[in-house]
């Protein structure tokens, strides 16, 4: 019993073998489409942690004004409705006085939440341009899979993901111990500070604290950056056969191209010897070229070609110009130049004039024509 063997299932990465050309462009588009780019959620994540604190640093102490005068305004109503309805003041009333609140937090709340999108929007653009797609959002059922789900789980990747956090937890650490040893004392005299002043500080405290947070966080995203880009390019890499499989999908199969060249080929040069007869000369080198010249005033005003060959086609173009009684003139650097330059169906170039007038007159002399 003969067994076959596809030996392109034991290449390193399957059918095709090893991924070790560039992405195509096709690929990248494709790519793009399915919402795979190279991206770094970390980038994100730092740009809004060091917006957040700097608006909290400029924001606060507006923040702080806006929501005493919202609680003390909302209490101070309280009496007014428990007054104006003999002690019993009504659920409606309160859930009024509630709503009234929140929309006042709500607003205090806008400039973080619509700052927040603009950052997240625009670090995103910038790092993978505008290009909305809907394929991330639609459900992959693979993604059910326990197989695969044990595979990711395990995967070079996730080994990065458990390396960044372990950074991102040891970096916080440091920043907050260092930050907090150098500025020990104050801590020391919060029992003597007013309940203003204690939040005041404590304040100031973290949002310094969060800023050199996010300053240092700017590093491992910075990191991270370069790491994404690395491995997109990576994962996208090609085997040699998928390359030419894209290629045969785009450009078609280059063996059918072949036929179908041939095939015209063929019917150029039917249409060719057709024409053949017509000629008033055939130039030759003598073995290797041959072409027919003709001129007809009313066509062109030069002599024109109409039909040339080599080898095997200029025996054949030389045979039929003998079978119609068509003039055979060697003259091999002229027949040369011809081939080379000039192709079926056009005019001779006009430095080529006189050498094929004297031909034509040679000829039109044998023929009584002149």
């Amino acid at each position: 019993m003969i067994l076959e063997y596809n030996l392109q299932f034991f290449a390193k990465d399957g059918p095709g073998g090893e991924k070790t050309e560039d992405p195509t462009s096709k690929k990248l588009e494709d790519a793009r489409k399915e919402g795979q780019v190279a991206k770094s959620k970390e980038v994100t994540n730092a740009f809004e942690l060091l917006v957040f604190f700097l608006l909290i640093y400029f924001w606060v102490e507006y923040m702080g004004t806006f929501f005493v005068g919202n609680m003390r305004d909302i209490y101070s109503q309280i009496p007014e409705y428990i007054k104006m309805y003999d002690g019993n003041i009504q659920e409606q009333t309160i859930n009024m006085l509630f709503v009234r609140a929140m929309a006042r937090v709500l607003l205090i709340l806008a400039p973080f939440l619509l700052i927040g999108f603009l950052v997240s929007f625009l670090t995103n653009v910038v790092q993978v341009k505008w290009k909305p797609t809907t394929k991330p959002l639609q459900p992959k059922f693979n993604k059910l899979n326990p197989v695969s789900g044990f595979k990711r789980i395990f995967s070079p990747n996730s080994l990065v993901e458990l390396v960044k956090s372990l950074l991102k937890i040891g970096l916080v650490g440091y920043v907050v111990y260092s930050y907090l040893k150098k500025n020990m004392p104050p801590l020391y005299q919060f029992y003597d500070f007013s309940l203003n002043q204690g939040i005041i500080q404590a304040g100031r405290i973290v949002v310094n604290l969060g800023i050199r947070i996010s300053l240092f966080y700017m590093i491992i995203a910075l990191l991270d950056y370069i790491y994404q880009k690395w491995k997109f390019k990576n994962d996208m890499k090609m085997t040699k056969q998928e390359v030419k499989d894209e290629y045969k999908n785009q450009e078609g199969d280059p063996q059918i191209k072949g036929k179908q060249r041939q095939r015209m080929q063929e019917a150029s040069r039917r249409r060719m010897m057709q024409a053949l007869p017509q000629a008033d000369v055939v130039i030759t080198n003598p073995t290797h070229f041959a072409v027919a010249i003709k001129y007809d005033p009313q066509m062109y005003d030069a002599p024109y070609v109409v039909a040339k060959g080599a080898d095997y086609l200029a025996q054949r173009i030389k045979e039929t110009a003998k079978e119609n009684h068509i003039e055979i003139v060697e003259n091999k650097p002229l027949a040369r130049m011809l081939y080379a330059n000039v192709d079926v169906g056009s005019v001779v170039p006009p430095e080529l004039y006189q050498a094929v007038a004297e031909v034509l007159a040679f000829v039109y002399h044998l023929q009584g024509k002149v």
